[in-house]
């Protein structure tokens, strides 16, 4: 059985309810659909993903995004013979799978080598400022701002470029803030086998500024400290590291 999402007038409104992976073993309310989003609830740490993501290509994905992109924009009434108009479906979808949400193919994850710490470094390496442009999943509209990132090394060390691309690689897919800054910290022990990250976002999401309440000024801070980071005095100097 497909899912299902029916909807009916009350007081000349839209009201509705949805069967939950076809079982009918979950309603959710259409009023609930724009809680989850306006209040930017996330329900899981992964990414939600089917199992057969991947059973067509990433061409083939485009052009299926294409043919239904050319649906919406001719729905809303756009004459897409129109010069301006005319390639705009095929543009949005390589877009969507080629860069904005290239981080949901895990085919796509930087390479990340490590090295030995030769340096006997032992203090935390910092680095701040790391380009973050990602896309909130309740509406698919840009999540931009700064990421900080902190680790002690266990005697292993990884280039400082590999830190931004893994941050682009996890930004780069519909996300929620707070499951990306535990996704980055996540990925960063693994492959340096520590405890010790620390995790900071400071973005702005228009979703809020330009829908709903429309705040302009508001940037949203997520963090995720671990390891010697749980640390007052640790996570307290790398906090002064961000006001320099």
């Amino acid at each position: 059985m497909k899912d299902e999402l029916v909807l009916t007038k009350v007081n000349g409104k839209a009201n509705g309810s949805a069967k939950i992976n076809g079982n009918g073993h979950g309603r959710i309310e259409i009023k609930d659909f724009e809680l989850f989003g306006d209040n930017h609830i996330g329900t899981s740490i992964e990414t939600p993903m089917r199992e057969n993501a991947f059973e067509i290509s990433d061409d083939e994905k485009i052009l299926i995004i294409e043919d239904k992109f050319r649906e919406i924009m001719e729905t809303m009434g756009l004459d897409l013979t129109d010069d301006s108009l005319r390639g705009t479906p095929h543009r949005v979808a390589k877009m969507f799978i080629k860069e904005v949400f290239y981080g949901l193919n895990p085919a796509n994850k930087p390479k990340i080598s490590v090295f030995e710490n030769k340096f006997k470094y032992n203090e935390m390496l910092v680095e701040k400022n790391i380009n973050m442009n990602s896309t909130c999943e309740h509406h698919f509209l840009p999540i931009v701002g700064k990421a900080h990132v902190a680790y002690i090394s266990n005697g292993e060390v990884i280039g400082l470029s590999k830190i931004n691309r893994i941050v682009d690689y996890y930004a780069r897919r519909p996300q929620v803030q707070e499951r990306l800054t535990v996704q980055i910290s996540n990925e960063l022990k693994t492959i340096l086998k520590t405890e010790d990250v620390a995790i900071v976002i400071d973005a702005k999401h228009m979703c809020v500024s330009s829908r709903g309440i429309q705040d302009e000024s508001s940037s949203t801070v997520t963090a995720e400290y671990s390891g010697k980071f749980k640390d007052k005095a640790v996570r307290d100097e790398f906090l002064r590291y961000l006001e320099l």
